[in-house]
């Protein structure tokens, strides 16, 4: 499988001969996270799905920023400790990302709680005389570090005007950025140079090398993080540990509200659980990855609601397959139904093997849907038949993180009986407590599958979307 390393600006082989280490930066918990935060969670949940699917062996850490400017000031606001908002969002997070089907990462790091870890890295920068003490804290020497603005792109000598440095007459060189910041008030934690906390960038240099060690497989995160967030990272880890930090750097374009950025002071923002509640877990997971990774994508309602009607045809074709008759298969249909789902699956794997293309694989996943919903339509969906297309469709659900919604046997009992009734009063041409009952049965979220010999029904997600 390959990847693009926004480092190296080529595809690079994720190596896979161990197990695959990922560091991804997480959420700053100051408030609900939203739609852009649940892209890039996706996106890395989606690639650790793929990569296990196969047999790798993946480790994911992924931290939680939970001292910060932000956190801090909301606080204030509200006259409660900065813990109080960090575990308030925190909470939310969780229940939000599981109701999105995100599998817990290995380990979720606080920056809080790793603050003797982060004191004894700037202490090896200080020693190594890549860091200095200022009067307002302890600063990353910049230019001391040669290859500064590798992963951006960007030149030393092109980034003091323009860029986001922070104003400080202490220190040595405006581009200089905070290790750790001296402060007289609460949140604050004694270090050898006084009481302070850390700066933004030292947290997930600490995090990342205490549990994944140097050099390992994939650092992520948004793009907006490439600098200067990730670019200091390297600086301070490089030249903290003297060997390379990550193998591959891997970055997650953001999210647009119907063309715009999203911000708090537009009022535009979509937080994971408004998008939950207003179209599920299915159709969120489906529109985070169904552009490049890399790419920008916009969200609007149209899409969203395209997408729910092609979820329909997925729900119709996962209940055709596993109601499927006991009929025998045409020989034909055998042969022809296994070189279908053969090259659906590896239109897949080829499309998710070249730089992760979610697209792609997302068109290999739908045809194979309707491929089957055509072989229903005919009537030639045997149990035979969808034997074969069964397990590999799972396969797609499983690595897309997609559940269809279940249904219990005393509930299948139950419709079975209602359905038997149904087909009773029709024969008897009773059709207007036929429609009754059908009724009954749609009130459940079960939608009937009329055939010419039998009636099948699905389960519908229930999605306020599709109004």
């Amino acid at each position: 499988m390959k990847i693009f390393d926004t480092l190296s600006a080529t595809e690079k082989e994720i190596d896979v001969s161990d197990e695959v280490r990922i560091y991804l930066c997480g959420v700053t918990v100051y408030d609900e996270s939203h739609i852009g935060h649940a892209r890039t969670i996706i996106v890395f949940d989606t690639l650790r799905r793929f990569l296990e699917k196969f047999g790798v062996k993946v480790r994911l850490v992924q931290n939680f920023t939970d001292v910060d400017d932000k956190i801090i000031n909301r606080a204030k606001t509200e006259g409660v400790h900065a813990h109080e908002i960090s575990a308030r969002y925190i909470t939310s997070y969780f229940e939000g990302f599981d109701r999105l089907n995100v599998k817990r990462a290995e380990n979720y790091p606080k920056a809080t709680e790793h603050i003797e870890d982060m004191i004894n890295m700037i202490s090896g920068l200080v020693d190594k005389r890549y860091a200095y003490v200022s009067k307002n804290g302890v600063y990353f020497s910049v230019l001391k570090f040669s290859q500064y603005g590798k992963l951006s792109k960007k030149k030393t000598e092109d980034l003091i005007s323009g860029a986001r440095v922070e104003v400080d007459e202490t220190k040595e060189d405006p581009l200089d950025f905070a290790l750790w910041k001296f402060e007289e008030n609460e949140p604050r934690w004694p270090s050898p140079w006084g009481f302070g906390r850390p700066g933004w960038h030292i947290e997930c240099s600490a995090m990342s090398l205490k549990y994944l060690g140097t050099n390992f497989e994939i650092h992520g995160g948004g793009r907006d993080l490439i600098f200067p967030h990730h670019e200091n990272e390297i600086a301070q880890s490089e030249s903290y540990s003297g060997s390379n930090f990550a193998k591959i750097w891997m970055h997650v374009g953001m999210v647009t509200i119907n063309g715009e950025k999203m911000s708090k002071s537009l009022g535009n923002t979509k937080s994971v659980d408004f998008v939950l509640k207003k179209w599920g877990p299915n159709i969120i997971r489906l529109f985070c990855l169904s552009g490049h990774y890399s790419k920008q994508i916009d969200y609007s309602e149209e899409m969203l609601l395209e997408t729910i009607t092609k979820w329909r045809q997925v729900e119709n074709c996962y209940y055709e397959l596993i109601l499927s008759s006991e009929e025998q298969a045409h020989a034909e249909d055998l042969e022809g139904v296994g070189v279908a789902t053969k090259e659906s699956w590896d239109e897949f794997v080829a499309a998710m093997n070249s730089d992760f293309n979610t697209p792609l694989a997302i068109g290999a996943f739908f045809k194979l849907v309707k491929y089957a919903n055509q072989l229903a339509a005919s009537e030639r969906l045997v149990s035979s038949v969808s034997q074969r297309i069964l397990p590999v469709l799972n396969d797609m659900f499983e690595i897309f993180g997609l559940e269809i919604p279940k249904v219990t046997k005393d509930e299948m009992r139950m419709i079975n009986g209602l359905i038997q009734k149904r087909e009773m009063l029709r024969n008897e041409r009773k059709f207007q407590e036929a429609d009754a009952i059908r009724k009954d049965i749609a009130e459940m979220g079960i939608v009937l599958i009329d055939h010419k010999k039998r009636t099948l029904w699905m389960k519908q997600e229930r999605i306020e979307g599709s109004g």
